[in-house]
């Protein structure tokens, strides 16, 4: 069963969303002391960073015990505009008093393969220190931020590309022939492990590709946010009006 969540516009699904970290961060740090979650690039989830950033959303979070990890990279070094860690740091993380060790960003200035490796073994070395995930089929995110493009790609699992198949390696580097970059991208091995997806969808734009991911023939390698599907957790669309206006 799908859970498709509509709000009026791109505003009141920040906040819903934003509502939504802040109880799975509390759960999760009540039940084992650390909430790990995966942060989403693109514009969509810009908005839930700004309100997680300021009051009176902030003071919600225990940040020190907040593990904060990537979904995706450009190959770009980290201080380029067009980084996903630059973005977040610029909008959230610097705004909160999370200690730098806690933010596990992809080394994206390395050459593609070596960051895909690197970052792998970031995960593997962090998953195997926690007491209840020590065995790598057991290592899974608390939370899993999502967005979705106009042509149905999440993270840098675009149409077309090895990654969305791939369910053994965890992080896989890329090119993408349309966008003449390589990107870094986690993979469905990983990322279906998650206890909580959640994708974040706004805008006309994205109204067609949502309605094919959502609605559509199960055609994963054209429409790639079709991949994403937890083995043993949940998975919520949140969307606002201008999105789902195709359902």
């Amino acid at each position: 069963m799908t859970n498709v969540q509509i709000f009026p516009d791109a505003d009141q699904l920040a906040k819903a969303a934003a509502e939504q970290f802040i109880t799975l961060a509390k759960e999760a740090i009540e039940a084992r002391g650390v909430f790990t979650v995966a942060l989403a690039g693109g514009t969509t989830p810009q908005k839930l960073y700004q309100l997680l950033a300021s009051e009176p959303y902030r003071d919600q979070v225990d940040w020190p015990r907040v593990q904060v990890f990537w979904g995706d990279e450009r190959c770009v070094p980290p201080d380029d505009p067009q980084n996903n860690f630059h973005k977040a740091w610029k909008i959230l993380l610097k705004h909160v008093p999370i200690p730098e060790e806690n933010l596990h960003r992809i080394p994206a200035e390395l050459t593609p393969e070596q960051a895909a490796e690197k970052y792998e073994e970031i995960l593997l070395k962090f998953f195997s220190s926690l007491p209840d995930q020590v065995e790598r089929q057991n290592a899974r995110f608390d939370l899993v931020l999502l967005g979705m493009g106009d042509d149905g790609h999440t993270a840098s699992l675009f149409p077309g590309t090895a990654p969305i198949r791939e369910m053994t390696r965890w992080v896989r580097a890329l090119y993408v022939d349309r966008l003449a970059a390589w990107r870094i991208t986690l993979t469905p091995a990983i990322l279906n492990r998650a206890a909580k997806i959640i994708f974040l969808v706004s805008g006309q734009a994205k109204s067609w590709a949502l309605q094919k991911v959502l609605y559509g023939s199960y055609h994963p390698d054209s429409f790639p946010a079709q991949i994403i599907k937890p083995l043993s957790g949940d998975l919520i669309w949140m969307v606002d009006e201008e999105a789902a206006k195709l359902f």
